[in-house]
């Protein structure tokens, strides 16, 4: 790992860091490509974490998720999970069923609508992934995902309390 010197050497002329480089353009490529899903979502009246919550219960059927298994398997943080599944029931796109033996316990489950709404935004996904990476060929697709999961796991282990840097960390600029 480099010294605090060598990092010092390695700012650019803005005063910039390469982790401070990759950091910002990590932040302003996640929001362009989310911004313009949302455009593709639009239509269905969902956005991306309606979107990614019915793409976690259809992969949870037939048996469901409770609150916080959808809540940990999200993209995003969502601070109000509950609200987000209520206006989702509201909608017709999932349903929550409490159990008999344990009233504590309510599983979600994606409806036949939420399914139908997965269906209509399947080819429309994938046309705008398509758009917006397929200029990069596969190998440099699946190498930047191994970067970014590098990335990633150090971010955890930085979380978690391991000594990866003396210098401070930015917080609350991105979640992922």
């Amino acid at each position: 790992m480099p010294d605090r010197t060598e990092r010092a050497q390695a700012v650019d002329p803005r005063g910039h860091s390469p982790e401070q480089e990759a950091f910002l353009a990590i932040v302003r490529t996640a929001a362009q490509l989310t911004d313009q899903i949302e455009q593709v979502l639009r239509p269905e009246g969902i956005g991306t974490a309606q979107y990614n919550v019915l793409r976690i219960l259809r992969g949870s059927e037939p048996g469901g998720l409770c609150r916080n298994q959808v809540r940990d398997r999200m993209l995003t943080r969502m601070p109000d999970m509950t609200r987000l599944l209520d206006r989702m029931e509201h909608a017709g796109l999932v349903a929550r069923t409490r159990s008999t033996d344990d009233r504590r316990v309510v599983t979600t489950r994606i409806t036949s609508a939420g399914l139908a709404v997965l269906d209509r935004l399947h080819d429309a996904v994938l046309d705008e992934h398509r758009r917006r990476l397929g200029h990069v060929g596969s190998g440099d697709l699946r190498m930047l995902s191994d970067l970014l999961e590098q990335v990633r796991r150090g971010a955890g282990e930085a979380a978690a309390g391991s000594p990866t840097t003396s210098e401070p960390t930015i917080r609350g600029t991105a979640s992922g």
